[in-house]
């Protein structure tokens, strides 16, 4: 994408989601950056100078289309970054409703709706969707149910939206990045009971290369599918 693209990014506050937004921003790219609450969103746009921030919970995602009415929303829009995530690990005899309506609606619904609402501006700059998924996304392991079931679904709202826009010459990619080093990793060892050491897995950064190698492909081709996988 050459010159000021805008960039919508969820997750850029750790991990991937500020790799990316460092990059992106590094260059010179417009960014709009989704936070869940006012407070965060200060924090970000100190942390990114410039930088237009979006609130709304992505957690409530029927609330989202009331909490942008209130706000002004990007008239262009080249790429839309879906990185934010959480995971909540447990066996399905022991997950409750609550746990798997959160992760459903951060990890799918929230995205769904946000795809909704920029996909005007996306059509009319013949942008880009990116969907950061999981290797989750394409196995699910033991106790992994709620957090790999909202994966599947995040591939198959990617795999949907591609067949549907690819006439309006919007790309759609789904980035699958194996274990990565972040504050969620760092959680999901907790919850597994392990010790976490960060070497032992992808570099933020490594993961953000790949995304901006999407990006950046030239308009006769589309990455559709993308797995990354640890390489210690």
């Amino acid at each position: 994408m050459a010159g000021m693209a805008t960039h919508v990014i969820t997750g850029a506050g750790s991990g991937i989601g500020a790799a990316v937004a460092r990059r992106l921003h590094a260059r010179g790219d417009d960014l709009v950056l989704h936070a869940r609450d006012a407070g965060r969103a200060k924090e970000l746009a100190a942390e990114f100078p410039g930088a237009r921030t979006l609130v709304g919970d992505l957690a409530d995602p029927d609330r989202l289309s009331w909490a942008f009415s209130h706000q002004s929303l990007p008239d262009r829009v080249d790429s839309l970054l879906h990185i934010a995530g959480v995971v909540d690990l447990g066996k399905v005899g022991d997950l409750t409703p609550k746990t798997w309506h959160h992760q459903l609606n951060v990890n799918l619904v929230a995205p769904a709706e946000l795809t909704r609402h920029f996909l005007p501006q996306l059509r009319a700059a013949r942008g880009h969707v990116i969907f950061v998924n999981s290797g989750a996304g394409l196995n699910a392991h033991a106790e992994w149910s709620a957090y790999a079931a909202s994966k599947h679904g995040l591939k198959a709202l990617a795999d949907s939206l591609r067949h549907e826009e690819h006439a309006h010459g919007v790309r759609v990619t789904s980035v699958y990045p194996g274990r990565t080093a972040s504050p969620m990793q760092a959680k999901v060892h907790q919850q597994e009971g392990r010790e976490y050491d960060p070497e032992q897995w992808i570099d933020p950064e490594s993961v953000a290369t790949t995304i901006l190698m999407a990006l950046d492909l030239p308009r006769d081709a589309e990455v559709n599918d993308l797995t990354v996988r640890p390489g210690r």
